[in-house]
């Protein structure tokens, strides 16, 4: 069986690794990773190296992430990935691509595969994010593909609904958790040895992307984010930089000057996932608007001030924290967390086995 995994950025590799760990070990399945979007681009990390590093093997590099963060050039990039994924598929014959999410650049390959009649494996289908337009692209992803893996029950619902169908529509959980559950997290020793980053320092992670149904709204949110921040002297902020969305440039411009004239702020591009889930891990309590706060923080639980609209229509569990962009709201939240109750065991997204069930529905549905 020949399978394609289609990985565009770091946040999509690392919810990746487990499937493609398992996969990896199967002798009859031949898995080709293809890596494309910011995964080349040395702006966001040059992520490719963290697949290598892993020691998978990375079988098609494509050149597609926008030159910059204007709209124009997100289409630019959409159309160059259609192109690029075109030649893929003339030249290749897969049983199965497996795709993963929401953003515009898995929703071009995707739409590239459609003529050629390939199928598609959607993770993390059925989700809502009504603040990104990758709400559009997700929907989208999911009305083309074949086979979905959604990580909640209410997720799986919604599929069955937009696609007024229930057939290949399963609940997997989620493939993070499956990392959570199996890989061994820096102590606060070996966090500060590796990254050079002393979080036993009590610590804010934050991680703030532009809201890009309303991009033009983005240079006050980060203006407001930053001057909420400049107050916090008590904490760390780590702050992990934004996707490249569009005026996702404006965000990353603010956080960096922040960080050059504040002496408790560390910019980073990439921890990796083992590095990520760590900080998370460790820190008091996470600060933005990334899904991550919404999923894998569920597994500490970890509490989360989770700020404007990206994120809103996702499930909303105990330890979310909602507040607007607002300096105030955003100050009262952080002053309140040492009254935060203890939060309750948490368990929508799974068991951790969400890369046996995955790979054990495909070798039914395509070997069937």
């Amino acid at each position: 069986m020949n399978i394609a995994v289609l990985t565009s950025s770091r946040a999509d590799y690392s919810i990746y690794y487990p499937l493609l760990t398992k996969l990896s070990k199967i002798e009859n399945i031949n898995t080709s990773i293809i890596a494309f979007g910011t995964h080349l681009s040395k702006k966001h990390g040059y992520t490719i190296q963290n697949i290598i590093n892993d020691g998978f093997k990375v079988e098609y590099c494509l050149k597609t992430y926008p030159v910059s963060d204007k709209p124009k050039d997100i289409n630019i990039s959409i159309s160059k990935t259609i192109k690029e994924f075109n030649k893929i598929w003339i030249n290749n014959k897969f049983d199965l691509v497996i795709v993963l999410g929401d953003r515009y650049e898995m929703f071009a390959a995707v739409t590239s595969a459609i003529a050629f009649n390939i199928k598609i494996a959607h993770i993390h289908g059925g989700e809502e994010t009504l603040g990104a337009i990758d709400n559009v692209f997700r929907h989208s992803i999911t009305m083309m593909s074949n086979i979905h893996f959604a990580s909640t029950e209410e997720y799986k619902d919604r599929i069955i609904k937009m696609r007024e169908s229930s057939l290949n529509v399963f609940n997997v959980g989620a493939l993070s958790f499956d990392n959570l559950k199996n890989i061994k997290l820096y102590t606060k020793q070996e966090f500060k040895k590796t990254f050079n980053i002393d979080i036993s320092n009590p610590t804010i992670l934050i991680t703030f992307h532009p809201e890009t149904v309303s991009f033009e709204k983005n240079a006050a949110h980060v203006n407001e984010l930053i001057s909420s921040l400049k107050e916090i002297k008590d904490y760390q902020l780590l702050i992990t930089m934004p996707n490249a969305d569009t005026a996702g440039n404006i965000v990353r411009n603010k956080l960096n000057e922040f960080k050059r004239n504040n002496s408790n702020v560390i910019c980073v591009e990439n921890l990796g996932t083992k590095g990520y889930l760590s900080a998370m891990k460790h820190c008091c309590f996470m600060l933005g608007n990334t899904s991550s706060g919404y999923i894998e923080a569920t597994f500490f639980p970890k509490y989360v001030i989770n700020i404007g609209d990206r994120q809103k229509g996702r499930i909303v569990t105990s330890n979310i924290v909602n507040c607007k962009i607002k300096k105030v709201e955003i100050l009262n939240c952080i002053n309140n967390f040492n009254n935060y109750q203890i939060i309750p065991k948490i368990n929508i997204f799974g068991d951790g086995n969400a890369a046996d069930k995955i790979i054990n529905i495909i070798k039914n549905i395509v070997n069937g």
